[in-house]
């Protein structure tokens, strides 16, 4: 299968406790099965301009925004596969551009020590980001342990469930440990449905059966409100930072 490397899709996010957890999957059984990688430890490295800019545009919910990150499905090496992602929200709508590197082209790249010998389209969407944000630097390490399952049917409907996201700004390379700073509440799932057109009948009446709603959590978003922005700024401030993401 060829890998993809341009996505288009909704992506609707849903906390759910562990057991609303076992249920969904229940549900799910006649209708999707676990992707061949089953549970897997993602890592990310996320890149930002030294004054945060990207994160906090992002937070303030406008109608387009934009993130920028290398991420590896498991400890990397050096010569490790990984992807640098870039990634657009417009108007609800995701999409996302990704290329893969070995970790040490990627990072080399990113961080303007070489250009890229990639000649494509995404790759030059990639440049003009970085051309035109300047100097970006890895802000934030954030990991977690993923579950991600794919539609019988062949359609492109997905749904995945992260848990263990950890955060920190320390040691930041996807060659290092996992650990760091929770971000979830505890006993809390996320899920995430992935879907360029609507959720399929028999997932929405599992949804309103288990009276799961649709939330907004972002997962950068929250390690900058949960790690950066307190060293920064007042009490008060970080009380409306707070209210502003969890709306």
């Amino acid at each position: 299968m060829a890998l993809q490397t341009v996505f288009k899709r909704y992506e609707l996010k849903y906390m759910l406790t562990t057991e609303q957890k076992e249920r969904v999957l229940t549900a799910m059984e006649s209708y999707m099965k676990l992707d061949k990688y089953g549970r897997t430890t993602i890592r990310n490295l996320y890149y930002d301009t030294d004054t945060y800019l990207l994160i906090r545009r992002s937070i303030e919910k406008p109608a387009y925004k934009e993130k920028l990150r290398i991420r590896s499905y498991g400890q990397a090496s050096s010569d490790s596969t990984v992807f640098v992602e870039l990634k657009k929200k417009y108007k609800h709508v995701v999409y996302k551009r990704r290329i893969a590197l070995t970790n040490r082209e990627a990072t080399d790249w990113l961080e303007r020590k070489k250009r890229s010998d990639r000649q494509t389209q995404i790759a030059d969407e990639i440049d003009y980001f970085l051309d035109y944000y300047g100097t970006l630097f890895p802000t934030v390490f954030l990991s977690y342990e993923r579950e991600a399952y794919y539609a019988n049917d062949g359609s492109d409907f997905r749904v995945t469930f992260d848990d263990t996201v950890l955060c920190r700004q320390e040691d930041l390379s996807l060659s290092s440990e996992v650990y760091g700073t929770s971000i979830l509440p505890p006993g809390k799932v996320l899920m995430e449905i992935k879907c360029s057109g609507g959720i399929p009948l028999w997932m929405t009446e599992v949804l309103s059966k288990e009276k799961i709603y649709k939330t907004s959590f972002s997962k950068y978003g929250t390690a900058y409100k949960t790690l950066i922005f307190p060293q920064t700024h007042s009490i008060n401030q970080y009380k409306m930072l707070e209210v502003t993401i969890n709306e």
